[in-house]
């Protein structure tokens, strides 16, 4: 019969659960479930190592071949 409180408590965690606002990291939570799938994550963001600037680009305007 002693159930009252603890109902109470377990309401009022859900409700802030439910109605709180932000606090959700969905990167980290992103990297979670890819390692619990097994597979390793990949970020939708492109990485550093992806040069923009090619030596060899044909755009090139200080080129004195192409006068």
């Amino acid at each position: 019969m002693g159930r009252g409180r603890a109902k109470a408590k377990q309401t009022k965690v859900a409700r802030q659960l439910k109605y709180s606002s932000g606090g959700t990291d969905l990167d980290r939570l992103q990297e979670e479930l890819a390692a619990e799938r097994g597979s390793s994550y990949v970020s939708s963001t492109p990485s550093d190592d992806t040069d923009t600037d090619d030596e060899y680009d044909d755009d090139s305007e200080d080129d004195p071949s192409s006068s």
